[in-house]
């Protein structure tokens, strides 16, 4: 996956807003939650309410979403200890969060929940994500895109790679520069 350009993310941004199906499968809010933070699917759809403290800006990333075959959906530890870390989100987030919380101020569920207060399936939002990027320029872009384009939009705002590994849950910086950010031209 490549990253969006400013413009490109503007653009795609404002493609979900205006999206009757985007905005029926809350994308326009969960593109956003991955911009702003860098997580992984799964990861962001395991976060609950008491993951997040909007006081302190800071999102507590400690698990992972998962279909197992003959399991079904479950919540599971990530992968690697690197990947369980506490991100601070940027205010344009924590605006949007609280939005959202206003709406369900009782919820200790998931933030990005599906119809019924559950945990929404990774596959079903990639399914509705590939839908709402169909006959768009940006049919190219995954849910992965978001991840590289957090580590190169905070490159260019000359943070260190290891922070950057840090947001993103790498135990390696190598991973983070070789795979994650974009390389700047000469």
């Amino acid at each position: 996956a490549r990253a969006l350009t400013d413009e490109e993310c503007r653009a795609w941004l404002m493609i979900l807003d205006g999206s009757e199906l985007a905005g029926q499968a809350d994308l326009p809010d969960l593109v956003r939650f991955l911009l702003g933070t860098g997580c992984r699917i799964g990861e962001a759809l395991a976060v609950t309410w008491s993951n997040v403290d909007l006081e302190r800006h800071l999102i507590n990333i400690d698990s992972t979403l998962v279909r197992v075959k003959g399991q079904g959906l479950l919540i599971k530890r990530p992968k690697t200890k690197s990947s369980i870390r506490v991100p601070r989100v940027p205010l344009w987030l924590v605006e949007i969060l609280r939005d959202r919380r206003a709406r369900d101020p009782e919820s200790q569920g998931a933030v990005f929940p599906d119809s019924v207060g559950g945990h929404r399936d990774p596959n079903n939002v990639e399914r509705d994500h590939r839908r709402a990027r169909r006959g768009t320029p940006f049919e190219w872009v995954v849910p992965h895109t978001y991840r590289k384009t957090v580590a190169t939009m905070l490159d260019r705002q000359g943070l260190s790679a290891r922070t950057i590994a840090d947001q993103l849950g790498h135990a390696r910086i190598s991973m983070t520069q070789d795979v994650y950010m974009g390389r700047r031209a000469v």
